[in-house]
This record gives C-alpha cells, sequence and structure tokens, in this order.
C-alpha cells in the first residue's frame, strides 16, 4: 500500500478534517478577496472607535496626523458620498463621545466652562449657520439642498474644535500635537517640492488620488491636500510652529533644521503670491513677538538659501505670468472679472446687508466652465450673511488677537501655539481681500485647533497676571536654561 492509501485507511477522520479545513479557507480566501476592502476598513473604522474610547486623546492624534492626507481626497475617492477626513472625524467623535458617556457612567465629573473667547466665537458660529439659512426665509427664498450643505464646513470645524477643548489637556499632549502637526506638513512640503521637479511617481499618484485645482500638477505644488493655496497656507502655519516651537527648546536642532528645510522649500513650491504674501505676513508677526529670533536670523540664512533653491522652479514660473496679460497674471484676471460681472451687482442691489445665499458657488452660463467661485473673503461674508456676519467675524478676530496677547510671552507649548495663531490670524485678515482663506481645506481644521489650544487656556493666563511658564524640558529637569524674555526676569514656583 502506498502511503496516502494508509493514511485514509487509518486516519479518515483527520482526512475529513482536513479537506473540509481547505474548502473553508478557500472560501474564506475567496470572500476577503470580493470583499477584503470593504472588511479591512470596517477593521479600521472598529479600532479608530476602539482606540478614542479608550483613550480620547487618540482621536485628536488620529485626526491630526491624517489630516493633511485625508482633506484632499473628495467624496466617492474611498468611500461613496463622503469625504474621508469627514468620516474620520466623525468616528473619532463617535469614539471619544462614548468612551467619555462611559466614564460619566462610572461616575466621572463632567466640566463646561465657557471661556472669554467662547462667546464670540459662539457668536461668529451661529451667523455663519443658523443666520444666512433664516435671511433667505425672512426674504422668502426657500434654502435649497445645496445652500444647507454649503454651512456644513463650519460645524464640523467647531466640532473638531469642541473635540480638541476635551482631549488636550497636558503639556506633554500639547507637545505631541505640536510634533504631529510639524511632521506631518512636512511630508505635504516634500510632496509639493517632489511634484514641482516633477518627480513622476508622486506626480502620477497625485493625478490619479487627489483631484487638483491648478490646471498643470506640476506648475504649482498642490500635493495631498489636492490645493496650492491649501498647501501654503498649511505650510506657512506649520512653519511658523516651528519657529515658535524651536525658541522654547520644544524641538531639537537638527529636527528644527531638517523640519524648516522642508517646509520652506514646500512654501516656495505651493506657487502661490496668496502664500508668499502670507509668509511676509508672518515674518513681520514672528519678528516681533518672539524674542532673539532676529539674532539667530543670521544662522537661518543657509537654510533659507537652501530652501529657495529647492522652490525656485515654482517661483520663476509663477513670476513669469507677471509678463502676459497687460503685466497682471491671468488668474487675477478672470478674478476681477467674475467680481464685477457676477457678484458685485447682487451685492449693491442691497445683498450685502443680511446676505443672499449660503452658497456662494454659482453656476456659469459659458460652455467651457461649470461653476463660478467667490474669490474675496470680505465680500464671501457679505454674500453668506451680510453686514451681521462681517461684524461677527470682527468680534471674533478682535477676542482672537486679545487671548493670544495674553499667552504669547509663555515659554510652554501654550506660548508656542499662541504666537502661531496670532501670526496665522494676521494673514487670514490680509489674505481675506482676495480669498476665504478661513475655511480652506485642512487650513481652516488647523485653526480650529489652534483656537481650542489658545480659547481653552487664556483665562488662565489673565488670573494667573502674564507669568511665563517654563518649557516641558526645563520642568523634567534635563537642564536646559528657560528663555529669558524681554522684561521678565523671574520664573513661577
Amino acid at each position: 500500500m502506498t502511503a496516502a492509501t494508509s493514511l485514509l485507511a487509518v486516519h479518515p477522520t483527520r482526512v475529513r478534517r482536513g479537506a473540509a479545513a481547505l474548502i473553508s479557507a478557500a472560501l474564506v480566501g475567496l470572500l476577503s478577496l470580493l470583499a477584503g476592502p470593504v472588511a479591512l476598513g470596517v477593521l479600521v473604522a472598529a479600532a479608530v472607535l476602539a482606540a478614542a474610547a479608550h483613550r480620547p486623546i487618540y482621536a485628536t492624534y488620529a485626526y491630526l496626523l491624517l489630516l493633511p492626507f485625508t482633506a484632499g481626497l473628495g467624496r466617492d475617492t474611498l468611500i461613496p458620498l463622503v469625504r474621508p477626513n469627514e468620516l474620520l472625524l466623525a468616528l473619532v467623535l463617535l469614539g471619544a463621545a462614548a468612551g467619555g458617556y462611559a466614564r460619566f457612567l462610572r461616575g466621572a465629573p463632567v466640566r463646561i466652562r465657557l471661556r472669554p473667547l467662547d462667546v464670540p466665537l459662539i457668536g461668529f458660529v451661529l451667523l455663519s449657520t443658523v443666520w444666512p439659512v433664516e435671511s433667505m426665509l425672512l426674504r422668502g427664498v426657500p434654502p435649497e439642498l445645496a445652500d444647507v450643505m454649503a454651512v456644513a464646513p463650519v460645524a464640523k470645524l467647531v466640532a473638531l474644535l469642541v473635540l480638541v477643548r476635551c482631549t488636550v489637556l497636558s503639556e506633554a499632549q500639547l507637545v505631541r500635537c505640536m510634533r504631529l502637526v510639524l511632521w506631518t506638513a512636512a511630508a505635504v512640503g516634500l510632496v509639493a517640492v517632489l511634484q514641482v521637479l516633477g518627480v513622476q511617481p508622486v506626480v502620477s499618484a497625485l493625478t490619479s488620488m487627489w483631484a487638483s485645482d491648478a490646471g498643470s500638477l506640476p506648475e504649482r505644488g498642490t500635493s495631498t491636500l489636492g490645493s496650492s493655496i491649501a498647501t501654503g497656507d498649511y505650510l506657512i502655519i506649520g512653519l511658523t510652529l516651528l519657529v515658535s516651537g524651536a525658541m522654547r527648546g520644544l524641538t531639537g536642532r537638527r529636527e528644527a533644521v531638517v523640519l524648516g528645510l522642508v517646509l520652506g522649500a514646500g512654501v516656495l513650491a505651493s506657487g502661490q503670491f496668496s502664500t508668499w504674501i502670507s509668509l511676509a505676513v508672518v515674518g513681520v508677526v514672528v519678528l516681533r513677538r518672539v524674542p532673539g529670533i532676529r539674532r539667530k536670523a543670521v544662522r537661518m540664512l543657509p537654510i533659507a538659501a537652501v530652501a529657495l533653491v529647492v522652490g525656485a522652479p515654482a517661483l520663476l514660473n509663477r513670476l513669469s505670468d507677471f509678463g502676459s496679460g497687460g503685466g497682471l497674471p491671468s488668474s487675477w484676471q478672470g478674478r476681477w472679472d467674475n467680481l464685477v460681472h457676477f457678484y458685485l451687482p447682487e451685492l449693491a442691489d442691497s445683498g450685502f446687508l443680511i446676505g443672499i445665499s449660503p452658497n456662494s458657488v454659482l453656476r456659469a452660463p459659458e460652455t467651457w466652465r461649470e461653476v463660478i467661485y467667490l474669490e474675496s473673503g470680505y465680500l464671501h461674508f457679505l454674500w453668506v450673511g451680510g453686514i451681521p456676519l462681517l461684524l461677527g467675524f470682527a468680534w471674533l478676530s478682535v477676542a482672537v488677537l486679545r487671548a493670544t496677547a495674553r499667552l504669547r510671552s509663555r515659554g510652554d507649548a501654550v506660548g508656542a501655539f499662541a504666537t502661531t495663531l496670532e501670526a496665522a490670524w494676521w494673514a487670514v485678515l490680509v489674505l481675506s481681500v482676495i480669498d476665504i482663506h478661513l475655511v480652506v481645506r485642512g487650513v481652516g481644521d488647523l485653526l480650529f485647533v489652534l483656537l481650542a489650544i489658545v480659547s481653552a487656556r487664556a483665562v488662565r493666563e489673565h488670573r494667573a497676571g502674564h507669568r511665563p511658564v517654563p518649557n516641558a524640558a526645563v520642568r523634567a529637569g534635563r537642564g536646559r536654561r528657560p528663555m529669558r524674555w524681554r522684561g521678565l526676569s523671574s520664573w513661577p514656583t
């Protein structure tokens, strides 16, 4: 008898079990091949929910880690009818809320306190979401689905603010959030540089996954945010946070050099005039607010030179636009034509008083384009909510600048975030003349993360009397000397 025959004769039960196992494995393999992405997505979603419920701070970490890579993905790219970053935020919010409710049932205290910045923030949110729809009803215009959906971005940003306010509590968590923002921004900057340099695998990946707002991908660094404007703004915020944190000893020297080189090159690679204007505004604010930065600016010149060389192709390409079309870039002329022919007539006809519609995107009458965008931030406020919304934004801006003024002198991560928010908010105020930078994809999320951190701590600093707090490295006993802030000679015990 052969070995196989003897095995069948001696162990028929084992043979049947083995055959059944092989058939089951084949069926499982076939099902996983057919429904693999769905099953993998369900498993990932369940893991995100469980992690956020177990430790709510993981929800904030996960969102900051994936934000710049998912915000540029459009609807139906990975999930039908939903943007991936919207689904991610919904998952982490649901997990954090479930975990918080479970701890509440076990007797954990619930503390809800209004901060000084919360009142103007709530006012701005109501004027951005509820008031535009109410104004349409007052004028007898029934809101359409596009009008209701147009107020969703602000509601999403408020939900993110609440998440950060409730989860980011300690100095260590603040430093981790800072590093997540810095390193993911550096990844975005690196992709933008490789894109402008024409590295084919990067260009192909961006073309297939991330829809771009630029006519030709290699001309501007749209990166994984799918927008050159969003990429530039995101990198500017990251660069400002890097400088503010490095001056407080929150990052190592080598880390700061590497990040600064990549972020600086990415800013130039974005190929946006608005980004370079923002860089100038932020630079002025940082030079005025961060003590000692002027003395160290000379040391940063080699890094700036290398970044300039890497980002030079996009810079030279954009500057060449001034040589054609009457001396102004064609994109600027197109913006002005859209304002003059489609938006300003509506606003001039009493539309600026209480607003026209939450949706500022118009259908184009031409055949060569489908829609027209309102590319002016302040006119966008008037179009959406009229004078009340514009005044609400002014009220919020004053409150933000006052809050950052109370916190920017601190020598810890809070001071770094406050300085970054002040500089970024000044950039928003300046650039809102030409674009609505407050809710740009990815950038709006980052701004509201900064708002959450600053707004949660402004009242403490107000009560503490403006005294700085030593950074985490000093408190940990690593031997670093604290910064000598101008006009401040002692540290609190």
